[in-house]
């Protein structure tokens, strides 16, 4: 390409017309692979990777952050979405399509020959407009369980099948309000998933308490114990390799077995302080028991001390089980042996360790105050398993959002469906003057492509469903999309709601993604070799 076409008016409009084309076929294409996932009625995709491994998913984040995009345009608008999901915990098919159909309704206008520049005026009038009226469409209620699970159950039905939404919808609330004090910020990290691949999904539980993926390492040790005191140690109780070179030397045999005796004595009066408090704390009526969970090592003599002395042991536990049990059961971790006393010591109703299969899991229940939860993910295969995990973590966002907004947005397309009508209307009209109206109509018309995409997965007429709906917001209702039957109903008779902070900042996003996009002139590649000529005409 020469200096000359670079300069020609009529090369500069048609790589600027190219690059619109680029971004607007990659924001629609991006836009019709996650379209069919929206909603409740929403199909499910399989992802294959190179080694074969199948997931199956609808949740935009997975999809998004594991499909192999190569588009430019794409992959910006895929990690503008996914930052999305990570900063609310959902909306982020909602961003892909709107974006798309935002570039979709804007090609209608630029090609009848109206500037993008005056598009996206239009479209940032109109996001400013679109967020005020959100402020006035949301419904202030009081937070109760009944709306918490309302809105858990409206985020889990667009992730998972309908029976499994319901099995978990009460689970993920009560995980969220167990750690919930007005006082203080929740903070998520203290709900713990596990895995555990075992019967079906709908037998995911929430455990209020802990759950350690490992059991004792002794067979005479109980398996079940009632009213437990609970040590939590970070004490070697076992031979240890010195941290730096150094060496023993004897002479004879006597001398090497006074040695070995000096170290097991080091070990056993540790054993004995331990006994000594079990003995104190739990008496002879053998009512309440002792339970240790050791950080470090214990060697199978110790096991075998402790297991005659009826306490469970269990060794090598993760430093973030023993952080949480102490949130969980109270008590704290000792370092040493040598100052136990009965306060440093936690107390659980019920320790009991199950199997399954050849893996172990220790269970601690019936706690006091927990404040740190765990829930336990069943599933028959791995997939299913990653599907309501996470779906879980959707939900518990929602729920902690609702929390924190103190606010809910009547769901099923409801506020799209106003808002739509809203900058279409008197706004339109009264408040836009000039080509900016252009710009306003096309953002009222790519709102609508989220109730359009629900009612075409539920299998209904878009056009009769969304005209229904129109209508009975025109006589002043509220008005979603009930996707069992096709027909305009009440959001908030029927508990369907959406987060308040997800539709805002899937208004922000996408409006500014798609302005971006629009702005897009040309396309360059580039490169390290650009910075060592800064004069590009020199390449030409």
């Amino acid at each position: 390409m020469s200096a000359v076409q670079l300069l020609n008016p009529k090369a500069e409009s048609l790589r600027r017309n190219q690059a619109l084309a680029v971004n607007i076929n990659a924001a629609k294409g991006l836009q019709n692979v996650l379209a069919s996932n929206l909603g409740p009625k929403g199909t499910i995709k399989m992802l294959v990777d190179g080694s074969g491994n199948i997931k199956l998913t609808k949740d935009g984040k997975v999809l998004l952050s594991e499909m192999q995009i190569t588009n430019p345009t794409a992959v910006m608008i895929a990690r503008a979405a996914t930052a999305q999901d990570e900063i609310t915990g959902d909306g982020t098919t909602t961003v892909c399509l709107f974006v798309g159909e935002l570039l979709k309704q804007a090609e209608r206008y630029i090609a009848d020959g109206l500037h993008p520049r005056i598009v996206t005026e239009g479209f940032e009038l109109a996001r400013a407009e679109a967020l005020s009226y959100l402020d006035t469409f949301k419904i202030d209620k009081e937070i109760d369980r009944e709306l918490l699970l309302a809105i858990a159950r409206t985020s889990l039905t667009t992730k998972l099948n309908h029976t499994l939404a319901e099995k978990i919808t009460p689970i993920v609330t009560d995980a969220v309000l167990t750690l919930y004090d007005p006082a203080e910020h929740i903070d998520l990290h203290m709900v713990e998933i596990m895995k555990m691949q075992h019967q079906s999904g709908t037998e995911t539980e929430l455990i209020r308490g802990l759950v350690l993926d490992h059991g004792a390492r002794h067979p005479d040790m109980p398996k079940r114990i009632e009213n437990a005191y609970i040590l939590t140690l970070n004490v070697s109780l076992e031979y240890e390799k010195s941290e730096v070179n150094s060496a023993f030397f004897y002479s004879n045999s006597d001398q090497r077995e006074k040695l070995v005796e000096s170290e097991r004595k080091f070990v056993d009066h540790k054993l004995q302080q331990i006994v000594d408090l079990k003995k104190e704390v739990c008496g002879t009526d053998g009512k309440k028991g002792f339970v240790i969970v050791n950080q470090k090592g214990i060697d199978p003599l110790s096991l075998d001390v402790l297991a005659r002395n009826g306490i469970f042991a269990l060794r090598r536990a993760k430093r973030r089980n023993m952080e949480r049990l102490q949130l969980v059961c109270g008590g704290t971790a000792q370092n040493s042996t040598d100052d136990l006393t009965p306060e440093v010591l936690g107390f659980a109703g019920l320790v009991y360790e199950q199997t399954l299969g050849e893996e172990k899991y220790t269970f601690v229940e019936e706690v006091q105050n927990p404040k740190s939860v765990t829930i336990l993910i069943k599933g028959p295969n791995a997939h299913t398993i990653n599907q309501i995990q996470d779906a879980v973590r959707d939900g518990l966002r929602s729920v902690v959002n609702a929390i924190t907004d103190k606010c809910v947005v009547p769901g099923a397309g409801a506020f799209e469906i106003a808002c739509a009508s809203h900058l279409s209307g008197d706004f339109l009209h009264k408040e836009v003057k000039g080509k900016l109206k252009a710009g306003v109509q096309a953002y009222s018309d790519a709102l609508l492509v989220i109730p359009k995409t629900l009612a075409t997965n539920g299998g209904f007429d878009t056009l009769d469903t969304l005209s229904a709906c129109q209508d009975e917001f025109a006589e002043g209702h509220v008005v979603g999309i009930d996707l069992s039957s096709g027909e305009p109903m009440d959001p908030s008779v029927e508990g369907v709601y959406d987060s308040f902070r997800v539709i805002r900042n899937a208004l922000a996003s996408a409006t500014s993604i798609a302005s971006n996009l629009l702005l897009c002139d040309e396309l360059l590649k580039a490169g390290r070799s650009s910075l060592k000529n800064p004069n590009p005409m020199d390449d030409q």
